[in-house]
């Protein structure tokens, strides 16, 4: 028999302890009530799916492997409020082909209170996957599929061996991903999938070796990601086609509104082409008229990149703001920005650090930034140090109205600043130079101006000297020591 906490004792447990699940009432139904092994080997699908069509709610798992041969659908305008609950010692091994798990709502409209209809609210706001660990026993499974839903919540969950960890389809609005792990997928780490989505956070989370992308958005209507404090790591492989540990690739849609803050994201330099973020901003307004626009509004800040072919990428994007981040083994380029506009690359640290002789990979990365036929970025108040290999530490190439400022460009092979075929930019206030001593001075200049017109360039220190075609630029006050 058991016997009930006394009101006193459950009230001191319950201050002392609060993460634990103290609770006066016995402990609902499981699962197992349903007819669930948990065995790993016995089939549990009708079982699961029997216990969410049920209605109770909160579907229990205790401790155990619960096989699944084929989708468990959560309608829940049919079987109302609805979440997956464990503790970290239950395992879902998902052995067909789509989702272990697919949440299924009938939410239509944004994220505005009006465009809500009652039943909602009243039967499907806020389903919830806790404490679960996903697994894949079928090339073609993935882990949690969400449509149209509204405030999915997925938290403290692991989802390994799959395609795509959790996919986003058609329409959701409010996602939050926390504290989870997303692990060695073949597929993407979270996938939006060509989904209108606005409004959604990934926080704490660990990103790591999924093939197809760590954050992946394709097509669709995303706005208002923030990705926060993760860990982003290798999520692309050699035989893997180009990806990115977070990719947004707005081709057939848009994806705008973006944060990426407080991560770390690297890995991995010997898969081709790639990225930690990269950005395909060349997308449509909509798919009657099919109007070409660059997205972005984007922001990239206190973070750490290192360790791909290009740490951030940038094609045909507008509005990205890329400040405080600390970039290094770049094997390409640090920062590559190609038919862009409205970039901003303020405060940042690209540094050759001695730390890393250790990794084998000294001296083989080359680091720096180029900006190819872009308009009105500006690029002030950052250090670039120990570009190596590279013709320069700082190209620009065929880019209008640009403005750089306050730049120190140290110690790197080749050109410091090569400017060429620009129109109407300007470069002041900037120290450029090499001090290396000995066989290790390879700089062959420090400002390049050739072709061009309209370039004003004035009050910089070009310790390593300057050539620039005729016509191509103003050079006034600028110092030679």
């Amino acid at each position: 028999m058991k016997i009930p906490l006394p009101r006193f004792v459950f009230l001191v447990l319950s201050v002392l302890f609060p993460v634990c699940a103290f609770s006066e009432e016995p402990p609902g139904k499981t699962v197992r009530d349903f007819g669930a092994l948990g065995d790993g080997r016995a089939d549990d699908t009708a079982a699961i799916q029997k216990a969410v069509d049920s209605g109770i709610g909160a579907i229990a798992f205790p401790k155990g492997s619960y096989r699944l041969t084929k989708t468990v659908t959560i309608n829940l305008d049919k079987v109302g409020f609805t979440a997956l609950i464990a503790d970290g010692t239950a395992k879902i091994i998902m052995a067909g082909s789509g989702p272990a798990f697919h949440f299924v709502g009938t939410h239509e409209g944004s994220a505005d209170p009006g465009t809500f209809k009652p039943n909602v609210w009243e039967r499907q706001r806020a389903p919830m996957v806790r404490g679960l660990e996903i697994i894949g026993d079928n090339k073609e499974a993935d882990g949690i599929e969400a449509t149209g839903t509204m405030q999915l919540t997925v938290t403290e969950t692991l989802i390994h061996e799959l395609r795509h960890a959790i996919h986003l389809t058609k329409l959701d609005r409010n996602i939050i991903i926390s504290n989870c792990h997303l692990y060695h997928n073949s597929g993407c780490g979270v996938f939006y999938d060509h989904v209108n989505l606005h409004q959604s956070n990934i926080i704490g989370c660990h990103i790591s070796y999924c093939a197809g992308g760590g954050v992946v958005t394709r097509g669709g209507a995303v706005r208002n990601v923030q990705i926060g404090t993760c860990d982003i790591e290798s999520n692309m492989a050699p035989d893997a086609a180009p990806s990115a540990n977070v990719l947004i690739d707005c081709t057939d849609g848009s994806t705008d509104e973006v944060t990426i803050t407080g991560c770390t994201l690297q890995h991995n330099s010997k898969s081709a082409g790639s990225a930690n973020i990269r950005v395909i901003g060349k997308g449509i307004t909509s798919t009657k008229n099919a109007k070409e626009t660059q997205e972005g509004h984007i922001t990239i800040t206190g973070n750490a990149m290192s360790d791909v072919k290009i740490n951030v990428h940038l094609q045909h994007a507008r509005g990205v703001t890329i400040t405080g981040n600390t970039f290094w083994e770049g094997f390409e380029h640090d920062i590559l920005v190609e038919d862009s506009q409205a970039i901003i690359v303020g405060p940042n640290d690209f540094d050759r650090n001695p730390r890393y002789i250790v990794n084998g990979n000294w001296s083989q990365d080359f680091n720096g930034i180029t900006f190819r036929r872009s308009a009105d970025c500006k690029l002030s108040g950052f250090l670039i140090k120990g570009v190596w290999k590279k013709d320069a530490a700082l190209a620009m190439e065929k880019c209008d109205r640009c403005t750089l400022s306050d730049l120190s460009i140290f110690d790197s092979d080749g050109i410091g600043l090569w400017m060429k075929d620009c129109t109407r930019c300007q470069v002041s206030q900037c120290v450029i130079r090499d001090d290396r001593e000995g066989a290790e001075k390879k700089a062959t200049l420090s400002l390049h101006v050739e072709g061009g017109k309209d370039n004003s360039i004035q009050n910089n220190i070009f310790a390593n000297g300057q050539k620039a075609t005729p016509d191509s630029a103003v050079l006034r006050d600028n110092r030679h020591q």
